[in-house]
């Protein structure tokens, strides 16, 4: 039997000795990655924020949501809709932008493609950005861009690079000490390209604590805290001494800092308290009122959703919702990109909108920045971006006679949609522009992940120098502390 605690760490249940048995110095090292293994033998991360000559920034928001679309959501059939060509036999690929007619917004002149008003509704509350351009990183594999997006970083990395929910969590620490600072609420790891994943959900370097809370499925969101089915409070009690006994003997204790050791304790006690808090109870949604529950029951994202706002009311710091990333599924769209984006958008619309309602309502949301992203978008006919030629991943026939070849199939870099609202963006505003032809890059203003990050620091109020020192250099939130904020977000 094994356990997750916070930052996700899990460990089965072996006795001492079957541990020492388990784990032997080879095995170890075979098994553990050299970054991460240089952050569990990493002692304390100094930090070398130069606050003394940094200017001090005013906070805008105290919680950041992430409502992650994994797959590589299309711009053009989403938040930033072209010329509309519908399907028929025989039709050219080469002339189809869009697969789906364009509806007004709350905001004059701005369209969403059909599927998306309701969050077109509540545009007058956010900030469109229309021109993130994703990284260059050869051939594209969303597990690399995934990582570029939530660490900042590209992969490979010597040292293990913190998620954005955990750099949040180290600087700021919790706003409510019960609940978990940062909470990942919806991607298993038991779906193709798992290692790849697990390996930018972490906080690398700055220790297990500050890691994420782990909910895979959020209909069982309270099954996260409270022990195993059948093991009282008591057995669970004892069971938490055992653990702390069996770290000491495990590849953590035997070679990792005293820091590193410490880091994962704290993050067992945290744990602890939770389960035995009143604050438990917001984990499970069956204490949402049903006509609540009805709006956002469109699956796990929309159930992912609510519990982000339960959890937002009581205090977390960092919560990421995602549609799952699984291969060739949800926003992956190899193929069937029309029809299953039909989909895709009865999950997210009706959700996302009402959670924005909800927070407006209950006063949370000018102080709660959510964030809409994908780690890039789609096209018909351009792998890539156009000046960089890359593997082509998609057999696209020029002439499309089969339905199944109607959407925006091939990953595409150079134009992506995002969406913010709340923690002091200004309200109504659009940033950016693609073009209106394909290929439909980023013509205007065109912003990179790092300016994105800094943008969140900045709302939270995160100098823009801070990092700390590993393996002898700075490790900055963005890479060579360059990043800096798009202060034109933000009103």
């Amino acid at each position: 039997m094994g356990y997750a605690f916070a930052s996700g760490v899990s460990i089965d249940l072996l006795t001492v000795d079957e541990m020492n048995n388990k784990w032997n110095r080879r095995k170890f090292l075979q098994k553990t990655s050299a970054a991460a293994f240089a952050a569990m033998a990493s002692g304390l991360p100094t930090s070398m924020l130069s606050s003394c000559t940094a200017p001090t920034i005013s906070a805008k928001a105290d919680t950041v949501i992430l409502l992650w679309m994994a797959g590589g959501m299309a711009h053009t059939d989403t938040f930033d809709p072209k010329k509309y060509t519908p399907f028929e036999k025989g039709m050219q690929a080469n002339s189809v932008l869009s697969t789906f007619k364009s509806l007004p917004t709350a905001l004059d002149g701005i369209h969403f493609s059909e599927g998306l008003q309701s969050i077109g509704s509540v545009m007058n509350e956010g900030t469109l950005i229309r021109s993130y351009q994703a990284a260059d990183l050869g051939f594209i594999l969303h597990s690399r861009h995934q990582y570029n997006w939530h660490t900042c970083y590209e992969p490979p990395q010597t040292v293990a690079a913190p998620h954005i929910g955990s750099w949040i969590a180290k600087q700021l620490g919790s706003k409510n000490p019960v609940i978990p600072a940062f909470i990942d609420i919806g991607q298993r790891f038991t779906v193709g390209e798992a290692e790849e994943l697990k390996a930018f959900h972490t906080a690398g370097f700055l220790g297990s604590e500050y890691g994420p809370f782990f909910i895979p499925d959020p209909s069982a969101g309270l099954d996260s805290v409270k022990p195993p089915i059948g093991m009282s409070y008591q057995r669970f009690e004892k069971r938490n001494q055992l653990y702390k006994d069996l770290i000491s003997n495990s590849p953590l204790g035997e070679f990792g800092s005293d820091y590193q050791k410490e880091s994962l304790q704290r993050t067992m006690e945290q744990a602890y308290r939770l389960l035995k808090s009143p604050e438990s109870k917001a984990f499970d949604l069956s204490l949402e009122a049903k006509e609540s529950y009805d709006i956002y029951n469109t699956g796990k994202f929309g159930l992912g959703c609510l519990l982000a706002r339960r959890l937002t009311e009581q205090g977390a710091r960092f919560i990421s919702v995602t549609t799952e990333y699984e291969p060739f599924k949800g926003w992956d769209t190899h193929e069937n990109g029309y029809t299953r984006l039909i989909e895709m958008k009865k999950q997210i619309d009706q959700p996302i909108a009402q959670l924005i309602k909800d927070l407006k309502q209950s006063g949370h949301l000018d102080r709660t920045m959510i964030i809409l992203a994908s780690e890039f978008s789609r096209d018909m006919m351009t792998e890539g971006r156009p000046e960089a030629k890359v593997k082509e991943q998609v057999d696209q026939p020029d002439i499309i006679t089969d339905i199944k070849n109607y959407g925006m199939h091939r990953h595409f870099t150079d134009g992506c949609s995002m969406l913010l609202f709340g923690g002091g963006v200004k309200k109504g505003f659009v940033y950016g522009k693609t073009a209106d032809e394909r290929p439909c890059k980023s013509i205007e203003k065109p912003i990179k992940i790092a300016q994105v990050h800094q943008s969140i620091y900045h709302a939270l109020g995160i100098p823009a120098d801070t990092h700390y020192v590993i393996e002898e250099r700075p490790f900055y939130t963005t890479p060579d502390g360059n990043g800096k904020a798009e202060l034109e977000l933000f009103a």
